[in-house]
This record gives C-alpha cells, structure tokens and sequence, in this order.
C-alpha cells in the first residue's frame, strides 16, 4: 500500500481518494446553489475589522486529519465555521492579518482541538508559514496523543480514548 508524506503525517492512497471525492462533492453542492436573492456580498461591503463576541460559538469546524477516535475533532463541518473561517481569510488578505478580534470567556473548554481552531482563525497564515497548517502537523508539535479510560458524563460507562 502507498503512503504519502506530508507535514509529518502519513496517509494511504485510499484516505487522500475518500477526502477528495468529499470535498469535490462539497464543492459541486456549493456551484449548485442558485442566487435567490440580488444580494450585497461580504466584500462589497467594506468590512475592514470584524468584532466577533461569543467567538467560542465557531469552534466547532471540521478538522481534515488522519487521526481517529480523539476527542474534540469534529465529524462534520458547521456551516456558520466555515463562513466565520472564509471571513477570518479575507479579512487577514485585505488588512495584513489585523482585521479581526475574538471576545469569549471559554475559547478552550473541551480540547486541544480547540486551540488549533482558534489559531486557525487568528493566526492562520502565521501557521502556514510555518508549516503548521494541517492540524496533524500542528498537534505532532504542540501535543501528545494519549490513550486513556475516562467515566462517560453519564457516570457509569467507562469510554476509551
């Protein structure tokens, strides 16, 4: 089986095909959507600094990874963090990455992954430069990955991680 290096993460011919042809259907859906409505566009209208309070409300986006059964990576994508994400990128382009400030009271509650999205958002072309762009990377140098049994919230269930 072929294996393909990239950014310290290993991945089979038979992952890249499977996230490829998921991300050319998601792509094919979003060409489909017929403008309803004649509407302004987040460009045109100006935005040069985007306020975000809450901004714990857009943790939840979808991780492409190779990593399996570890807590907090999110198995699909909320559409409000991939719009909160697509205006992170744009405002970063237009304003040199100061376009944008977060307010929450609990940016990390859960798990690392959480951190990395946060940074994503903020620091995004920060992480690309230094070659931290895919959260593999990202976790391989910040993080352990550690098996454990820990009690279900529930209290009786023990859950392997």
């Amino acid at each position: 089986m072929a294996f393909y290096e990239q950014d310290g993460g290993r991945y089979t011919v038979k992952q890249i095909e499977k996230t490829r042809k998921t991300l050319q259907t998601r792509l094919e859906k979003l060409n489909q959507k017929e403008k309803k409505d004649q509407v302004v566009t987040f460009e045109e209208l100006g935005v040069d600094h985007l306020y975000v309070d809450e901004a714990h409300s857009y943790k939840n986006a979808f991780l492409y990874t190779k990593m399996r059964n570890v807590a907090g990576i999110a198995q699909n994508e909320a559409q409000k963090s991939a719009d909160m994400f697509n205006k992170c990128q744009y405002l970063d382009e237009i304003t040199g990455g100061k376009g944008i400030t977060f307010a929450t009271g609990t940016p990390i509650s859960n798990s690392m992954t959480e951190l990395y999205v946060m940074q994503r958002y903020l620091q995004n072309s920060k992480l690309q430069n230094m070659g931290l762009g895919l959260f593999d990377s990202w976790a391989s140098t910040f993080g352990e990955v550690v098996t454990s049994i820990e009690l279900a919230p529930e209290g009786y269930t023990l859950i392997g991680r």
